[in-house]
């Protein structure tokens, strides 16, 4: 295999964000997650806040639908709609160029059709990722359970308004992983082990 291209799909407070930095360090390959918004903002002319603030957002409408098979004009569009296709074209982008590692943003299901793209999902059991959110994401305790679910119904619905699929579904990855049981070092460690046998 060339330089991987790594997408890394993950339950909230799993650990994503971290493993995928230490997996593209492993590889000596760019990163990227919110790194996507600030590209998009730039490519687009659309203002970056305007981004982060519908990012992930879907808008539950049928004018994505009709746009994209119905011949209407992009301007018609609603904005979550033409923020995930700018990020889309940013994110097979930065694959054409070679390896990376891209978390979120539905990019096993926007590269689907490119060689060389290995594709994870990451989970953890809600205490762990609730502790993960209070610890890292300075959460307030109270309701931070419920917060962190909140965040994965959400991600959840904008995955499978793009995709049609079901997400954290184990047919649409080559492998799911419980960060629970082995930890961030470990399961960039397993990941990185799973690359190199498929090269």
């Amino acid at each position: 295999m060339k330089q991987p291209i790594i997408t890394i799909s993950r339950e909230f407070g799993s650990g994503g964000r971290e493993i995928g930095k230490m997996i593209a360090d492993h590889f000596s390959i760019p990163y990227y997650d919110n790194a996507l918004i600030t590209l998009a903002a730039k490519k687009s002319g659309f203002v970056e806040e305007m981004f982060e603030h519908t990012d992930q957002k879907p808008t539950g409408s049928l004018l994505f639908s009709l746009s994209m098979f119905g011949g209407m004009a992009s301007f018609e569009m609603p904005l979550n709609d033409k923020v995930y296709l700018i990020q889309s074209d940013i994110i097979k982008e930065v694959a054409s160029k070679g390896g990376c590692v891209i978390v979120g943003r539905c990019a096993d299901y926007v590269l689907r059709d490119m060689p060389n793209v290995v594709n994870f999902y990451l989970h953890a059991d809600l205490d762990t990722r609730t502790d993960f959110a209070i610890r890292m994401r300075d959460f307030p305790p109270e309701g931070a359970k419920e917060k962190v679910q909140k965040i994965d119904k959400r991600r959840a619905s904008y995955y499978h308004y793009y995709t049609g699929k079901k997400w954290g579904d184990a047919k649409n990855y080559d492998l799911c992983i419980d960060t629970t049981k082995l930890g961030l070092e470990k399961t960039a460690d397993l990941i990185i082990k799973y690359v190199d046998l498929r090269a």
